[in-house]
């Protein structure tokens, strides 16, 4: 099937020819009719098969050109990163329509977006508690959305966003088509389409967990965080495959000593991004993985999930990610638009209950492969690794003998003031120096 098939329009079909898009993927083809007839939507589908476009073609297709500008759609993503690339996919299939899109997200000035909305807009695409500040302040009117999508849904309530929705929800026009997205369906998602939809029909490009069929899997048993920086640089030294590899680090402590390390072998080749990084120095950053300045990106969970970059050679998981789901939304950032990727995995003793469950999720097992002969095992663990004994506070706080004890004990000076009844005539030499006498009754 192309998408000379679907029932778009000339502007989208002009859109896609820019983009040199033919054939639509298969939750694009699968959600397009569902959507254009106006019910409450759940996709599922991994990371990489185009769910931005699912929703976008058929919600465009039916858009209507408003003069007054009212929000007609509102988009809800859980990162900065995933507003900057959700607005640039609006803005690729509006090149010839009249729509106005823009973005917002938390960490920057809100004059800028007071100002954007202030000009009309079309399509708003937010992470919650930046649309509420907006909300909130009355800068942004909700409602007039007759679309509302919720895109990377699982990660919202990963990052604690459900009442940041809940209060949305109340926010919203009841009369409107809901449309979720994700690469996994959890039970707390369950709840939200319970709670909120009357009825929703789910869409599946593949089932919830499975990974992409074009991206090898493959998993090395190390002894500790050591041992791993030693293999990711025997990796990098001896693959000259690896031209664009994206590294997972659980923290940004991680993701920092392994940009130092790294850093240090491979300069100006490596860049770290996570949360305590400025909006603009992650944009630059994300920018130079892109074009290819940077050949190793250091990352976290937290913003990987607005990286859209094409021709990740090879995804490394530093370590195993705690949420099963997480690494299939890593190791979906390779293998992208029908391209071949790798995912490596480095698994220490500790997290091999972790991989379990990984692999429960897939119902595939990761191959393992043995360490090289030439890797340097390191033996110096991290304060982390380092298992210290439990030694619990029982220390009991004894009397000191020699400051005596018993009930009884000394008054203070304080308390051995003695009641003494003080005349008028007194009281009054003591404060005037002379007897005052009270006059006598009549």
């Amino acid at each position: 099937m192309t998408f000379a098939e679907l029932n778009l329009n000339t502007p989208l079909h002009n859109a896609l020819a820019d983009l040199g898009f033919t054939t639509p993927t298969t939750i694009q083809h699968k959600a397009f009719a569902p959507i254009m007839s106006g019910v409450d939507i759940v996709g599922i589908a991994q990371t990489g098969t185009g769910k931005t476009f699912a929703y976008l073609l058929p919600v465009l297709r039916q858009m209507k050109y408003s003069k007054e500008r009212n929000l007609q759609m509102l988009i809800l993503v859980p990162t900065r990163e995933l507003v900057d690339q959700t607005v640039t996919a609006v803005q690729q299939l509006t090149k010839y329509m009249s729509v106005s899109v823009t973005g917002v997200y938390g960490g920057v000035n809100m004059n800028r977006h007071v100002n954007a909305i202030a000009d009309g807009v079309d399509i708003l695409v937010a992470t919650p508690g930046r649309l509420l500040d907006l909300a909130y302040h009355g800068i942004l009117k909700l409602k007039t959305i007759k679309k509302l999508v919720i895109d990377e849904v699982d990660e919202m309530f990963n990052l604690g966003f459900r009442k940041q929705l809940n209060d949305i929800f109340t926010m919203l026009p009841p009369k409107r088509q809901n449309i979720l997205f994700s690469a996994t369906i959890t039970p707390e998602v369950e709840a939200l389409m319970r709670e909120y939809f009357e009825t929703t029909t789910r869409i599946e490009a593949a089932p919830t967990g499975t990974p992409l069929e074009n991206i090898e899997q493959t998993g090395y048993e190390v002894p500790n965080f050591n041992t791993k920086v030693n293999l990711l640089e025997y990796l990098l030294r001896t693959d000259d495959s690896m031209t664009k590899v994206l590294v997972f680090a659980g923290t940004k402590q991680l993701a920092n000593q392994l940009y130092e390390r790294l850093d240090a072998d491979y300069p100006e080749q490596v860049a770290v991004i996570h949360s305590n990084k400025e909006q603009n120095n992650r944009i630059r950053t994300v920018a130079g993985f892109k074009d290819g300045t940077y050949r190793i990106l250091i990352a976290t969970d937290l913003v990987a999930r607005g990286l859209d970059v094409s021709e990740v050679t090879h995804v490394i998981n530093l370590d195993v990610p705690e949420v099963p789901e997480d690494y299939i939304h890593r190791i979906g950032r390779t293998g992208r638009a029908d391209k071949k990727g790798i995912a490596i995995t480095f698994i220490t003793e500790k997290e091999a209950a972790r991989r379990a469950a990984i692999e429960a999720l897939m119902q595939y097992t990761i191959p393992i492969q043995p360490l090289p002969e030439a890797l340097e095992i390191s033996a110096v663990l991290t304060d982390a690794e380092i298992d210290k004994p439990y030694m619990p506070d029982t220390l009991i706080k004894l009397p000191d003998i020699h400051t005596g004890g018993g009930a009884f004990h000394e008054k203070l000076a304080k308390n051995k003031k003695v009641n003494v009844r003080i005349s008028h005539a007194d009281k009054m030499m003591k404060k005037y120096g002379k007897p005052k006498k009270r006059p006598k009754k009549r």
